[in-house]
């Protein structure tokens, strides 16, 4: 269950329009998800939103698209949501994530899961070797 309930008519806010209009030109496709249509309730939360997302997922950087959504599903597996492991998957898919890249991306997710909580239910000291202060 929510906790917000989706706005009946989000777009007739011209901030949100606006910011829908943007989601749907910067994505080249006319499909809105859920996660922008419950932030419309507040949209100030959602300009600034999708201001972070575009800036950091949408615009040239030193990593390529693909890398970006496999961190962002990563992330998103840490975290325990859901719907952005959900909806990266499939960007990451659309963007030519292949099964055998999301089978090792999840087998190098457990592995990493593994690895560091016995490292830190053994309080194992930082290797000198790897601190760069």
């Amino acid at each position: 269950m929510t906790t917000v309930a989706p706005t009946a008519n989000p777009e007739s806010d011209p901030r949100v329009k606006a910011v829908f209009d943007d989601i749907r030109a910067t994505r080249k496709t006319d499909f809105i998800n859920n996660l922008w249509r419950y932030l419309a309730f507040d949209p100030a939360l959602l300009e600034s939103t999708w201001a972070e997302v575009k800036r950091v997922m949408a615009q040239p950087g030193a990593l390529d698209p693909l890398t970006r959504e496999m961190i962002y599903i990563t992330a998103s597996i840490i975290n325990g949501c859901s719907f952005c492991i959900h909806s990266h998957t499939a960007a990451a898919r659309a963007k030519g994530m292949t099964d055998a890249q999301h089978a090792e991306m999840l087998a190098i997710i457990g592995l990493a899961a593994k690895t560091n909580q016995l490292a830190t239910g053994l309080q194992v000291p930082v290797d000198a070797v790897f601190d760069r202060g």
